[in-house]
C-alpha cells in the first residue's frame, strides 16, 4: 500500500470516527430515537415514508423523538397535544422556518416559505391580507372561483357521460384560480403555455415526494453539483420564473394605482408607497418568488383534495345523494352555491372536513427551527434544532377523534346534525407558520365541489370498479391518483323527482 492510499484511508477512518463521536455527543442532548447509521442516519429506516413509520416510533419513544437525515438531527412531534404545545403555546420558540434545501435553491432568499425575520413578516402579512381581501379589484375572490367553476362544469359536460380521468381538468380549474388571483386572467384549458406550466408544477411536486427529492434535501451540498433529472426540474422552474418576471414588467407598464387587478398590482402599489423606506421588503425579488410560490403551491394540494373528494362520492353513493339533497334544498338547481351557503349545509361541510382529515394529504409539516435553547417536555432543544410536526398524527389522534382511522363525517357533527369544528383539524398546520393560502383553499374546495355535485352525479367508469380509500389515499401522497369515472348530468333527473315542497322552496 503506497503512502497516498494509506493517507487517504487514515483520513477516512479519522473522519468516520469524528462523525460517529459527534453524532453520539448530540444524541445525548436530544430526545431519544432509533440509532442512526454513519453518513446516512435513519434515511433507510424512516425518512422516505416517516408518516408510515411514526406509529411504531411513537409507541417506542413517545410523542417526541429524534431521527437523523444524514448527519442532521430532526426532532419529530406526534399527536395534537405535542404539536399544539409547540406551534401554538410556544409559537415564539418554534415559529422559525427550518432548512428546506430545495425550496431555498428555488427562492434564493426571497418569498414566504423559506424566509424568517422581518422579510418573512412583511411579505407574509401582505400575502395573507391580499388573499383574504374579497374586494380586490372589481371582483371578489369568491366570484373568481365561481367563474372558474362554470368553466369546469362546461368542460365536464363535454364528456357527455363518457368515462374520463378528472386529474387534468381539475388541475387546470384550480390553477386558473391562482392565475386570476396573481395575473388577473385565466387561460383556456388547452393553452399550450398553461399546460406546460402545469406539467412543470407536477414534476416539481413529484420530485419533492420521491426518494431523489429526499436525497437532495439530505445531501444538498453534494446533489446540487451532480447531474441528473433533478437539474432539469430546477431549470424548468427557472423558465416559469422568467415568465412571471415578464408578467410583472407588463403589469408595471399598465399599472393603475386606483384600480388594482390582481396580486401583482397590489404588490407594485405597495412597493411604490414604500419606495423611500429603508427597511421595506417590497422589492422585485420578493414579488417574483411570492408569485412563484403561490403558483406552485396553490394548485396540486387543492386539486388532489377535489379529486379524492369525487372518489369518496363514487365510493359512498349515499353520502353523495345526501349532499345533493342538501344543495338542492338550499340553492336549487340554477343558483351556484356561495360561501354564505356553507352555514346552511352542515352535512356537506362535515363531509368536506372529513375528506381533508382522512386524506391527510401533507402528513409532514414543513421543517421548523427553534429560535433559542428551549426546554420542551423534559428535553432541552438547542437553538437551531430542526423540528418536524407530523400533522397527520394530529388528524388521526385517537385522543381527539370519534373515528380516527375510518372515513366518518360524524367526526364533525353533533347529536343534532349540526356542524362542529375541531381544534385538532390542522391540515394547513398551526401557529405562526400556518399556510397563508388556507382560506382560499377551503373556499375553492367548497365552491368547486358543491358546484359539481349540484350539476352532476358521479359514478364508476364500470359498474364492477371498486375503490379502497385507504390504499388510494396513501398512493395519493406518493404519486397522485389516476382513475376514471363518469359524470351524469342531474338537471333532468332533479326536475322529474323534486318534491312539491322543494319546488315551492326553489320558486
Amino acid at each position: 500500500m503506497d503512502v497516498l492510499t494509506l493517507s487517504l484511508c487514515s483520513f477516512l477512518l479519522f473522519y468516520f470516527i469524528i462523525s460517529v463521536w459527534r453524532i453520539q455527543k448530540m444524541r445525548l442532548r436530544l430526545p431519544p430515537g432509533p440509532t442512526p447509521l454513519p453518513f446516512i442516519g435513519n434515511l433507510l429506516q424512516v425518512s422516505f415514508a416517516l408518516y408510515q413509520f411514526y406509529p411504531k416510533l411513537l409507541k417506542q419513544y413517545g410523542p417526541i423523538f429524534t431521527i437523523w437525515f444524514g448527519s442532521k438531527p430532526v426532532v419529530v412531534l406526534c399527536g395534537y397535544a405535542a404539536i399544539k404545545e409547540a406551534l401554538i403555546n410556544n409559537s415564539h420558540q418554534f415559529g422559525s422556518r427550518g432548512s428546506l434545501p430545495i425550496s431555498e435553491r428555488l427562492a434564493d432568499g426571497y418569498g414566504i416559505i423559506t424566509t424568517n425575520g422581518e422579510r418573512w413578516l412583511q411579505v407574509r402579512r401582505f400575502a395573507m391580507t391580499t388573499l383574504r381581501n374579497f374586494g380586490m379589484g372589481k371582483r371578489s375572490m369568491e366570484e373568481r372561483v365561481q367563474e372558474e367553476s362554470r368553466h369546469l362544469i362546461k368542460a365536464i359536460e363535454e364528456t357527455r357521460g363518457k368515462a374520463f380521468n378528472p386529474h387534468t381538468v381539475l388541475g387546470r380549474a384550480v390553477n386558473n384560480v391562482i392565475n386570476l388571483v396573481v395575473f388577473g386572467r385565466r387561460w383556456d384549458y388547452e393553452d399550450e403555455n398553461f399546460l406546460k406550466f402545469l406539467c412543470i408544477t407536477n414534476n416539481l411536486l413529484n420530485f419533492l415526494r420521491r426518494p431523489l427529492g429526499v436525497a437532495y434535501a439530505t445531501f444538498d451540498n453534494l446533489m446540487k453539483h451532480l447531474p441528473g433529472p433533478h437539474q432539469k426540474v430546477f431549470a424548468d422552474c427557472d423558465h416559469v420564473k422568467t415568465f412571471i418576471s415578464e408578467e410583472i414588467n407588463s403589469h408595471r407598464r399598465s399599472l393603475d394605482p386606483e384600480s388594482p387587478r390582481d396580486f401583482i398590482d397590489c404588490f407594485l402599489i405597495q412597493a411604490n408607497k414604500e419606495k423611500d423606506m429603508k427597511n421595506s421588503e417590497f422589492c422585485q425579488g420578493n414579488l417574483l418568488i411570492s408569485v412563484f410560490e403561490l403558483f406552485m403551491a396553490g394548485t396540486e394540494t387543492t386539486s388532489s383534495t377535489l379529486q379524492f373528494s369525487l372518489l369518496v362520492m363514487i365510493k359512498h353513493q349515499k353520502i353523495q345523494e345526501r349532499i345533493q339533497e342538501e344543495i338542492d334544498s338550499v340553492t336549487g338547481p340554477d343558483i351556484i352555491p356561495s360561501i354564505a351557503n356553507r352555514l346552511e349545509m352542515p352535512y356537506t361541510n362535515a363531509v368536506i372536513h372529513e375528506i381533508m382529515r382522512y386524506l391527510d394529504l401533507a402528513p409532514m409539516s414543513l421543517a421548523h427551527k427553534v429560535t433559542e435553547d428551549t426546554n420542551f417536555r423534559g428535553f432541552t432543544l438547542p437553538k437551531g434544532t430542526t423540528v418536524i410536526p407530523l400533522l397527520g398524527s394530529a388528524l388521526s389522534d385517537p385522543e381527539c377523534w370519534k373515528s380516527p382511522y375510518d372515513f366518518n363525517p360524524e367526526n364533525f357533527l353533533d347529536e343534532n346534525g349540526k356542524f362542529c369544528p375541531h381544534e385538532a383539524m390542522i391540515p394547513f398546520s398551526a401557529g405562526k407558520r400556518i399556510c397563508p393560502g388556507e382560506g382560499l383553499a377551503r373556499m375553492e374546495i367548497f365552491l368547486f365541489l358543491t358546484a359539481l355535485l349540484q350539476k352532476f352525479s358521479f359514478h364508476p367508469a364500470n359498474p364492477t370498479d371498486t375503490f379502497n380509500l385507504e390504499v388510494l389515499r396513501r398512493a395519493n401522497r406518493k404519486k397522485g391518483l389516476s382513475y376514471n369515472f363518469r359524470a351524469n348530468p342531474r338537471m333532468e333527473k332533479m326536475n322529474r323527482h323534486t318534491s312539491p315542497r322543494l319546488k315551492d322552496t326553489l320558486q
